[in-house]
């Protein structure tokens, strides 16, 4: 861990802590060993730090694109976030993702693709299922609450709430399943919706 990465985690954990109450709940189904593909609903721009609230070692992230600019793009990097296009199929990031991942990082993602517009959750892009397939990572499904309140889409100044992380049971595809995503039509985006699915059962 950076100190640069290790003052964002610090300094931001203990701000939603003292100001949001930050909870977190099912610590006993958290992988904490191997590569883990950490996929959670998608809240505000407050997301990334609070999962990285779930563990006390460094995790990867994916940003949009547009946000690494300037000096952003050196903090960001800095925070071990990398860009990603949401305005086009982009097979590089997804692949970084999944180098990541086979190197025995975890990662996380939002399946959903962007932020929530109205609090709800939203259908998973195949892009997941396609990471999920090729890598073969264990997946940690984790709902986000509050965060939407908190600092919803459009919004640029925070607002009081209560945030609270669930995790839940960690999902394990069988290397059959992943053969047949890999082969069936329509199989990633199968995969994706099961990862939402657990995500919306939270």
């Amino acid at each position: 861990m950076t100190w640069i990465y290790w003052l964002g985690w610090i300094s931001l954990g203990s701000a939603f802590r003292a100001f949001y109450g930050l909870r977190i709940e099912g610590r006993e189904h958290l992988v904490s060993e191997g590569a883990v593909l950490v996929a959670a609903n998608h809240q505000s721009y407050m997301d990334p730090p609070l999962l990285a609230n779930l563990y006390d070692t460094p995790m990867f992230f994916i940003a949009r694109k547009t946000l690494f600019r300037g000096f952003c793009n050196w903090l960001y990097r800095q925070w071990n976030a990398f860009p990603l296009d949401q305005e086009k199929p982009d097979l590089a990031g997804l692949k970084q993702i999944i180098r990541l991942l086979k190197s025995g990082e975890r990662v996380a993602i939002f399946p959903e693709g962007s932020r929530t517009l109205d609090g709800s959750i939203a259908e998973a892009a195949p892009g997941v299922g396609f990471v999920a397939a090729k890598s073969g990572a264990i997946i940690q499904p984790v709902r986000i609450r509050g965060a939407y309140e908190a600092l919803p889409r459009g919004v640029k100044f925070l607002r009081p709430s209560r945030i609270s992380l669930t995790i839940g049971p960690a999902i394990r595809f069988s290397a059959d399943e992943l053969k047949q995503a890999a082969s069936d039509k329509g199989g990633y985006d199968l995969l994706a919706k099961r990862i939402m699915l657990a995500i919306h059962q939270l």
